[in-house]
């Protein structure tokens, strides 16, 4: 007799992936949700700090030598849970976004694979943008202006926002219901490219690893290694759209006229390399993150294709 554990050991190694059919959203929605909940409990941290770097401009006297003394002021200030700042922010987001953006991305895919369900390069990277601009504009805009205005805020000799519902009100109080949604330009270029290039550097190496027939099953340990790269692949593509978003989403938005003129300002102030600011820990988070997202992703798709059958 098999336990239920060995059950669904057995269920997520053997069961097939059915990357040759077409995908029901409704359990892209439920899969990319489910992963994008556990992700963000587990990489925060590294989140909270790379904001701090990238909010801490060399145009003002700086507060950190270093990712290290960062961690270090960030510790002897605010304690441990001091990096947890803004979670709630990001949490209550990362599961509608993550579920927007499987949903968005199979939905696309469904409409643009040929007969052997299968994408041709362009189409690969149509579909990515698709599904990052589209929760760009869904999730990711307000979600992101919120976290980084909690981060930003607590930096300051008085911090105003005492908790999530407390700060959105705020916000939305003081600046509108578009006070949520500011950097939306920068936020659509970095979401459409991050997720553009992470779909096709995924897609291609799982590809090469099947050979060809994608209906092979790949494995877990190689999923998350697809991902991983694909992660890494991102960040070194489009960190810069991330520094100059971050700046147009904290409290200190209104020295920008445009995303433009923030990009400008970013390279008088810190020169080229202030666009790469934060990369390490970004780097740090990115790579478990989206080998994380999108192993738990395709696990939980083929535990779904058993119990809910849409063919």
């Amino acid at each position: 007799m098999f336990s239920t554990r060995d059950r669904f050991r057995e269920i997520v190694a053997a069961a097939p992936s059915g990357a040759a059919r077409k995908k029901h959203p409704g359990k892209a929605v439920m899969a990319g949700g489910f992963a994008g909940g556990l992700e963000i409990m587990c990489t925060f941290p590294t989140e909270y700090v790379k904001t701090q770097l990238q909010l801490d401009s060399r145009a003002v006297t700086p507060r950190y030598t270093g990712i290290g003394d960062c961690i270090k002021k960030t510790f002897a200030q605010h304690g441990f849970f001091g990096f947890y700042r803004g979670l709630s922010s990001l949490l209550y987001g990362s599961i509608p976004k993550a579920s927007v953006r499987f949903m968005g991305y199979e939905a696309l895919r469904n409409k643009l694979v040929d007969k052997d369900g299968k994408l041709t390069q362009i189409r690969t990277v149509l579909c990515g943008l698709g599904a990052g601009v589209t929760e760009a504009i869904v999730i990711v805009c307000p979600m992101e202006t919120v976290k980084v205005k909690f981060i930003h805020d607590q930096n300051q000799a008085k911090p105003k926002y005492k908790g999530f519902v407390h700060g959105v009100r705020e916000i939305v109080k003081q600046e509108g219901f578009r006070g949520t949604y500011q950097g939306l330009t920068a936020t659509i270029l970095k979401q459409g490219s991050n997720q553009a290039i992470r779909f096709f550097v995924f897609n291609n190496l799982k590809s090469s690893f099947q050979g060809g027939d994608n209906t092979v099953e790949i494995g877990i340990a190689r999923t998350f290694l697809c991902g991983g790269i694909a992660g890494a692949a991102s960040v070194f593509g489009n960190t810069p759209l991330d520094v100059v978003k971050t700046r147009m989403q904290g409290l200190d938005r209104h020295l920008y006229r445009n995303t433009l003129h923030c990009a400008q300002e970013v390279l008088k102030h810190d020169g080229l390399k202030g666009f790469y600011k934060g990369t390490v820990p970004r780097l740090g988070r990115v790579v478990f993150d989206v080998a994380f997202v999108f192993t738990i992703y395709e696990q939980t798709m083929k535990v779904l294709d058993l119990v809910w059958k849409t063919d």
